[in-house]
């Protein structure tokens, strides 16, 4: 919207702006989306909104269904959903903060459809539904029997300053990728906010605990089958080193960039940063290289990382000790991600092409990392153990739930 007319749009009262948005979205043909459904057979129904990043409610809903007493769905606000991740509904942002309509049978959908609700990035799941106040929504869900429980992907609550001196190549030192001042306010009101519902809490990664200790870490979910591939790494003479920056700023694609270009004008490696490519073409991009190179600014691991590891290649990124502890308390493995940031980079690769069978031993245990920590499992045994069956602990013979 033009600044101009935002300032404008924000002087107007609630109820005009609502008018004024359903008018125009009915002007232009778009439908208000029907309410979410789930199987009434199942004594356990579970509804996880709105925001679906890396198409993870869309998978942690499939990874609870693996239970035969539970039903799950998910929504994501389709304007948050620009790489299309598969999700069972979806509806427009503006339709969902300005439809009355839409927001009543959404109340209706919740509360009579389910009986477990899961707000991811604390968003508000009623969308306008009291001026957006996800505080007043979950307490009318609660009111009408619906149990509710919160999970933080990232950005909502990861608070910058506190990255700032943990990590010295924090990407919150400048407002180069985000303005820092206005995502500090943002994160100390959700950490408030979750403070004041109290409910069941999520962490999509281990290194956001430092933010909300008192969650519990709900793995990221992968499928493994489509990055299984049978060559192995670390084979070549010169060594193939890809790194894909979905956001080039957080991953520290530029500061790693002149000790890659070294290696590579050296020929001791080629190196390839890969851009504009879908989704499914990662895994024959990854399944021709030997090393994949994650990111060095966050300390922490994800969806990405995940998928290299899946594809056996070798995987280097900086993980913090803190979130590589967790991880070795939570499952009993160590993180199969060879540890480097940027200043040390260029000599963790070196090392890499000194001693290619010791590295080689670490790549092999990526998917059978990622088959015991992301493939859902032990994602649906902590959503088990501590929201959806709470005091049942409900083992699945592959990890136990921390």
């Amino acid at each position: 919207m033009n600044p101009s007319l935002e300032k404008v749009w924000k002087l107007l009262p609630k109820f005009l702006q609502d008018v004024i948005a359903t008018t125009v979205d009915r002007l232009s043909g778009h439908r208000i989306p029907g309410p979410a459904t789930a199987d009434p057979s199942k004594p356990i129904r579970l509804f996880i909104s709105p925001a679906n990043y890396a198409g993870q409610g869309f998978r942690w809903a499939r990874a609870v269904e693996g239970n035969p007493s539970v039903s799950a769905r998910n929504l994501v606000y389709a304007e948050i959903n620009p790489f299309g991740y598969d999700a069972d509904f979806a509806v427009r942002w503006r339709a969902a903060t300005h439809s009355r309509k839409w927001q009543r049978n959404q109340l209706e959908a919740l509360t009579t459809e389910f009986t477990h609700v899961l707000i991811e990035a604390e968003f508000p799941p009623l969308g306008g539904m009291f001026h957006e106040n996800v505080s007043a929504q979950v307490s009318v869900l609660r009111d009408r029997g619906v149990s509710v429980a919160m999970v933080c992907h990232g950005s909502d609550i990861r608070l910058p300053s506190r990255h700032r001196e943990r990590e010295s190549w924090s990407p919150f030192v400048n407002d180069d990728w985000v303005t820092v001042e206005k995502l500090e306010k943002a994160t100390v009101r959700n950490r408030e906010l979750l403070d004041e519902i109290g409910a069941p809490t999520f962490v999509s990664t281990p290194g956001l605990l430092l933010d909300v200790p008192y969650a519990h870490f709900l793995p990221v979910v992968i499928d493994p089958v489509p990055w299984k591939t049978g060559s192995k790494p670390l084979r070549r003479k010169r060594l193939k080193v890809v790194h894909i920056p979905s956001n080039p700023l957080v991953k520290g694609t530029a500061e790693i960039l002149e000790p890659l270009r070294a290696l590579n004008d050296e020929g001791l490696i080629e190196y390839e940063q890969v851009t504009g490519v879908t989704h499914d073409q990662m895994p024959a991009i990854y399944g021709d290289c030997d090393i994949v190179l994650d990111q060095f600014r966050l300390g922490d691991y994800g969806v990405g990382a995940c998928e290299a590891m899946a594809s056996g290649r070798l995987v280097i990124s900086h993980v913090s000790e803190q979130a590589r502890d967790h991880i070795a308390s939570a499952t009993g493995l160590s993180l199969p991600i060879v540890e480097a940031n940027i200043d040390n980079i260029g000599s963790v690769i070196r090392d890499v092409i000194n001693r290619p069978e010791f590295y080689s031993t670490i790549a092999s245990r990526g998917p059978s990392f990622v088959r015991r920590v992301h493939d859902g499992s032990f994602s649906r045994a902590v959503l088990e153990q501590h929201f959806l069956f709470p005091g049942k602990p409900q083992g699945i013979g592959r990890g136990e739930a921390a």
